[in-house]
């Protein structure tokens, strides 16, 4: 494994950080496929034993049963101060609010079963709660030691660097990390949130790097549980097929060339683009396993230029 700072930080994170979406109650009935607690734990172990020291989860992720398999999985298998652990706020009551914020970290702690979060990030931007309340609250997190560094997730460039502003303005703890929506069929960002974050040398944590599956295989479609049920994940990628398809076939044919699978084509394409860390989804360990081999995959910029050739605008998906 390698290892990299969290942007501004002292904070060293693995190349690739696994999401914990994955993992949770299927009775909270926001996914069908999530895997119950000793299969969690399963995963972790597994992404532990590879080197992975980053684990992604939210508060809203399984009604918050996927925070408290992370963290009783973590406990039993890794000394706390080795890992780094990060979770969300904002899909609930108050979204971005002062009180909000400081409800929704005390609960993440009892389920993580932590004093601390290593990452704490704001799942989305808040329209109604005044920017400066949002960051002087996230800043007193800091100050109190709940929470380590602060990240972003899913929003337009100009919300971003406006939250950055008011930081500056108000002394208070700025944003180290951004993890919006970024892979080959999705990249929406590159106009300005992505240059945004490289010229404040921000983390790049993006979800879904390989489009929901759809950049680990040749088929658009598969037959497992999470792709006859993600609706999210067919909201997103669907209506698009007909011209992502072509870069599907590209990541295809270019691992076929050199011996590698399609998901180390996507990933070592985001690597290449200067992400820190791509947040891997994983229900079986082949495919943290499968994840982890694109370090081993060097692609040349003329690879990269073919990936990206066929890529068409798409509608904004992700920020709100």
């Amino acid at each position: 494994m390698e290892y990299i700072k969290l942007g501004n930080t002292d904070i060293s994170v693995s190349r690739f950080c696994l999401g914990c979406m994955s993992f949770g109650d299927p009775a909270s009935e926001m996914h069908a496929w999530t895997l119950n607690p000793a299969e969690s734990e399963t995963i972790i172990k597994h992404a532990l034993d590879l080197g992975v020291n980053f684990f992604d989860t939210a508060n809203v992720y399984s009604a918050g049963t996927s925070e408290t398999y992370l963290g009783r999985a973590l406990k039993k298998s890794v000394a706390r101060d080795k890992v780094i652990i990060a979770t969300k706020v904002y899909f609930n009551e108050g979204h971005l609010g002062k009180a909000a914020i400081e409800r929704e970290i005390d609960a993440s702690l009892q389920r993580l079963g932590t004093d601390y979060v290593d990452l704490y990030i704001i799942h989305r931007f808040d329209h109604h709660t005044p920017i400066e309340e949002t960051m002087a609250a996230l800043d007193n997190l800091i100050k109190v030691g709940k929470v380590r560094a602060l990240g972003a997730s899913a929003m337009y460039g100009y919300q971003f660097y406006n939250m950055q502003l008011a930081a500056e303005r108000g002394g208070w703890s700025p944003f180290v990390s951004m993890q919006n929506h970024y892979n080959l069929l999705y990249r929406e960002d590159e106009r300005e949130l992505i240059p945004i974050c490289q010229q404040q040398h921000i983390a790049l944590t993006p979800y879904s790097p390989l489009a929901a599956g759809r950049l680990s295989r040749l088929a658009w479609q598969s037959e497992t549980l999470r792709s006859q049920t993600d609706k999210t994940a067919s909201a997103k990628y669907d209506s698009t097929q007909t011209t992502d398809a072509d870069i599907v076939r590209r990541a295809h044919e270019l691992a076929e060339t050199y011996g590698v699978t399609m998901t180390q084509i996507a990933l070592a394409w985001q690597l290449a683009k200067g992400v820190t860390a791509p947040i891997i989804g994983a229900t079986k360990r082949k495919y943290i396993d499968d994840a982890v081999g694109a370090l081993r995959v060097s692609l040349s910029q003329q690879d990269i230029d073919y990936l990206e050739e066929p890529y068409t605008p798409h509608r904004v998906v992700g920020a709100l």
